[in-house]
């Protein structure tokens, strides 16, 4: 994945000192790249029956939707609170300063469905491992998460026991 890896630029002291980030604008605007990556991540999923990916905001819509397209299944948005229209589920979690909550629609997900959380980065796992509470909280069934960026030091795997995580990138420090 070097050849991806190459196309995302790196931003020190963002957004706050000691932080480096990973902007990943640099590889969705380099069409073989944004092209490549989308076929990577659906081929991982091919032949696998998924009803629906679950993209996390922001940037996770980006790819979300994408995959489902792939999959021929359904996307569906989580959000931050008070940003959905009809009757939404929430949950809480805890962040390194304090706590944050996503909200997905009611009707979002059937019992029994088969589900794809996906976003951009795995870094802690705990977005992640809060949409996996919703999509449960619904009766879907998590099949498995997918991102484009994993930054493997943060160790995000572990809060997400159980499942087939795949990441495209990996960034070890």
């Amino acid at each position: 994945m070097d050849d991806l890896k190459k196309l995302i630029r790196e931003v020190p002291d963002y957004p706050k000192p000691g932080i480096l980030f990973y902007d990943l604008t640099t590889l969705l605007k380099d069409k073989k790249g944004f092209h490549c990556l989308i076929d990577r991540l659906c081929a991982h999923y091919n032949g696998h029956p998924i009803d629906v990916v679950a993209g996390i905001e922001a940037r996770g819509f980006i790819f979300a939707p994408a995959l489902a397209y792939s999959l021929g299944a359904g996307f569906v948005p989580v959000r931050k609170p008070k940003k959905l229209p009809a009757k939404t589920t929430s949950v809480s979690y805890s962040l390194e300063y304090g706590t944050d909550t996503l909200e997905i629609h009611e009707d979002a997900i059937k019992k029994g469905d088969r589900v794809i959380i996906c976003d951009d980065l795995l870094a802690t796992g705990g977005t992640a491992a809060a949409t996996v509470k919703l999509v449960q909280q619904l009766g879907g069934v998590v099949e498995g998460a997918a991102f484009a960026v994993e930054l493997t030091f943060l160790n995000g795997r572990k809060k997400l026991p159980g499942l087939d995580v795949f990441s495209l990138i990996q960034y070890d420090k």
